[in-house]
């Protein structure tokens, strides 16, 4: 039988139904997983992606891809779901879930095209799945929470086993440090959007610095800028949403005058709404203001003259973040600010980076808050690193939450591509084809990073099966040896918790997939319907997919 050409685009409709459409539904997933195959692993290879604005997105991240692909085909939709649950929950391994979800299907496209009931395979994947989830959590490794030390390497190998299939894998090392230094600078929650991200484009990646605080960039700023301090020892912070200028009086009435002095009188009083507003914050002991809205001329010099620090237009994250880091209150009146309302931190200071000059906040009393301030040469590369670094970040707050691990390399795969086999020979039926070619599907990992790494995958994989059948049970891919190695001893660990969601993840869709037999599309509204009745009448079943 032919297989039918697909098109993932608009213009190709497939009229299937039955059995020809599923194999269609597979066959455009196939596609997608193509598309992120190369990416997996340490030799993995990037993607360049150009939008419709012409920006340029280079990643290594599936879910990044993914994201970024027009994608029309809507079973195909299911594989950018999963990989985007997955960045979600997870945080990596977003490549591993589609590869896994293309795998599977493939497995079961030839039980497909042979007649078997579609929902004999998905009761069989089902019940594989359950079976391996429960192996990994049997076999993952816990590890103990009470050695600080040691459950810091813990969390600093989940980092760096992350960050070595990234564009940064020649400074993991470094970065895995930092980015276990900001996850344990936060609170028991880790909320991520304690962790502010500023990209400073120039300098080397190792000029990358994380600040325990708050950072931003310095806002637009008035004459007599220049005369403020620019750094404090333990300052009173005053965070408004007030715009401290001249103008913002007269936009709010309607004046209308007959002579000079009534007109006079008009901007005294002006001046001395203003003046008053000022004294009210010079009074309240604050000595570094941020606002949200602009901060004028006026005020710029009347804080400098005052020894105090002002920066306007602060974007509203950034002081969102201030608060929480320093206390205080976000106050839209100058009136009666008493200490209450103000924040404090230990050290308050504006320093150069790069091309640009940043306002640092540190020792904050209130929320543990961290600015990681990423250095680098070409944009795109800083905007990797950002989303590598996010991938790391997750892995290590899921580390910190849920301590089991696992070793990663095709290592957990092999194992229970192993385990899988040996139930399957133990029962009788369809089942046992179903289940043994989910076994198989599993070791598409370890096949991957071989074939991305250029080494010869059969020849590696039989050496894993063997030592797998021998109970070697964390042996994985070496990539840097071209061979089979412990990865448990070399230290290439994942929490157990990203094999459990990529392996659940997978199934689902796969059964999602599986149990679609038809795709019926309704004609477009208006013109289309004959006779000019109500949209969506006549022409019966539509224009199919």
């Amino acid at each position: 039988m032919m297989q039918p050409q697909i098109i993932l685009l608009k213009e190709g409709t497939d009229s299937s139904q039955g059995i020809p459409q599923i194999v269609s539904n597979i066959n455009a997933c196939q596609s997608i997983a193509d598309a992120v195959r190369t990416t997996l692993g340490p030799r993995g290879m990037d993607k360049l992606i150009i939008s419709e604005q012409g920006k340029s997105i280079i990643s290594n991240d599936g879910a990044t891809i993914l994201k970024n692909l027009d994608i029309v085909h809507p079973a195909a939709k299911t594989l950018v779901d999963i990989a985007r649950s997955q960045d979600a929950e997870v945080g990596d391994g977003t490549t591993s879930v589609v590869l896994l979800a293309g795998e599977f299907l493939k497995q079961a496209k030839p039980f497909v095209e042979e007649n078997v009931h579609p929902q004999v395979i998905i009761r069989a994947f089902r019940k594989a799945t359950n079976l391996s989830v429960q192996k990994i959590k049997e076999i993952s490794v816990k590890v103990k929470k009470d050695d600080k030390k040691e459950h810091r390497q813990l969390l600093e190998k989940c980092a760096a086993t992350t960050l070595s299939s990234k564009l940064v894998a020649h400074q993991k090392d470094f970065f895995a440090k930092m980015v276990v230094d900001a996850v344990m600078l936060l609170d028991e929650l880790l909320p991520l959007n304690m962790i502010g991200v500023k990209k400073v484009t120039g300098g080397a990646l190792e000029d990358s610095r994380l600040v325990a605080g708050v950072a931003f960039k310095k806002t637009f700023s008035y004459a007599g800028f220049e005369m403020q301090p620019k750094k404090y020892e333990k300052p009173k912070i005053a965070l408004l949403n007030v715009e401290l200028e001249l103008k913002a009086e007269k936009e709010n009435a309607e004046v209308r005058v007959d002579n000079v002095q009534e007109y006079q009188s008009i901007v005294d009083a002006e001046w001395k709404i203003l003046y008053e507003k000022l004294d009210w914050i010079h009074k309240s002991g604050a000595k570094v203001v941020l606002s949200k809205l602009p901060i004028g001329d006026v005020a710029t010099q009347y804080f400098a003259d005052r020894d105090m620090f002002c920066a306007g237009r602060v974007p509203e994250e950034d002081l969102k973040r201030t608060m929480k880091a320093c206390g205080g209150s976000i106050q839209t009146t100058c009136q009666n600010l008493q200490g209450s309302v103000l924040g404090s931190c230990e050290k308050f200071e504006e320093i150069q980076i790069g091309g640009e000059r940043y306002n640092l906040f540190t020792g904050c009393p209130e929320a543990k808050t961290c600015t990681l301030v990423l250095r680098g040469g070409a944009e795109q590369f800083i905007e990797e690193t950002e989303r590598s670094l996010h991938d790391a970040i997750m892995i290590v707050r899921r580390a910190m939450k849920n301590d089991a691990v696992v070793a990663g390399g095709g290592a957990i795969e092999m194992e229970l591509s192993k385990y899988l086999r040996d139930y399957s020979r133990s029962i009788a039926g369809k089942e046992q084809l179903m289940i043994s070619a989910m076994a198989k599907a599993l070791e598409i990992i370890p096949r991957q990073l071989c074939d991305n790494a250029g080494f010869d995958a059969t020849n590696i994989l039989n050496k894993l099966r063997q030592s797998h059948a021998e109970g070697g049970l964390w042996y994985g891919v070496n990539i840097m040896k071209e061979d089979i190695s412990d990865n448990f001893e070399n230290c290439v660990w994942e929490p157990a918790i990203v094999k459990i969601n990529a392996i659940t993840a997978a199934s689902e869709a796969t059964c999602l997939i599986l149990s679609v037999d038809e795709t019926i599309k309704n004609p477009k509204s208006g013109g289309d319907a004959p006779g000019g009745g109500p949209p969506g009448m006549g022409r019966g079943r539509g224009r199919p997919m």
